[in-house]
């Protein structure tokens, strides 16, 4: 059988049009975001997608909205040919590929490029001169501690670049790994709390044979890092996972 070649959206109304075409047919959307730089992670996030939705959207955007002035925007690895070779060949593929180029920009900036038929990086999402993007999504009690004590912006961030991509791909089920487990909690509070009718479904966590998850950031360790990664696996505190646990259901 041949791979499945997936549609390639750009715009954002073209991504809403076609939702739109297959609600009209009857069929529900399965969303898998992404950031790009695609392992076997997110791929058995779409092999999951197909036991929960008739078709399948993976968007392809790293948000500049949940990196600080100090992290690595400028630097994220990016493949996208090689995400879309692999999407190709997961079992049943996927039906499109939502790779906007700037969900920040609203036509008052015009810094990034398109270049090689990919969409560019993004650029800042504030603008000086205050023409830029200044809605943010929060989930406040739940982003506090854990990896929002040291990233105080990415989980607003985060909140928001989903709550854009529900809007616009407007999916029925959404999946999400549970390797970044707060995100996935703060993403199940923000569906209840703002009433989308989306089913957030969390996948089990996928390991690198020495027991470190996978992570599209893993490529830049350096080997002293990549040694000592799997370790802090058997050092993680989970009575701090049981205490985010009773918070999240007060």
């Amino acid at each position: 059988m041949a791979a499945k070649e997936p549609e390639i959206i750009r715009d954002k109304d073209q991504m809403r049009n076609w939702s739109r075409a297959m609600r009209s047919q009857g069929k529900t959307i399965g969303l898998v975001p992404t950031m790009g730089y695609l392992h076997d992670g997110h791929l058995s996030l779409i092999r999951e997608a197909h036991d929960h939705s008739d078709v399948i959207v993976v968007s392809i955007y790293v948000n500049p909205g949940q990196f600080s002035p100090t992290e690595d925007l400028s630097t994220y690895p990016s493949d996208f040919h090689g995400d879309i070779q692999k999407l190709k060949a997961v079992p049943g593929g996927v039906d499109v590929v939502f790779n906007p180029h700037n969900l920040y920009d609203y036509g008052t900036n015009r810094r990034s490029s398109v270049s090689n038929g990919e969409a560019g990086k993004s650029v800042s999402c504030v603008e000086e001169k205050g023409l830029g993007h200044e809605t943010w999504v929060r989930v406040e009690t739940l982003e506090n501690g854990m990896c929002g004590k040291s990233r105080p912006v990415f989980f607003r961030g985060v909140a928001t670049v989903v709550t854009k991509l529900f809007n616009i791909v407007d999916p029925d089920v959404a999946l999400f790994g549970k390797k970044d487990y707060q995100q996935w909690r703060i993403i199940q509070r923000l569906v209840r709390d703002l009433d989308f009718s989306i089913r957030v479904i969390g996948s089990e966590v996928v390991r690198e044979n020495d027991g470190l998850a996978m992570s599209s950031r893993n490529v830049r360790l350096s080997p002293e890092e990549r040694e000592k990664g799997p370790t802090l696996l058997s050092n993680f505190d989970y009575e701090i996972l049981h205490v985010f646990e009773t918070v999240i259901t007060k």
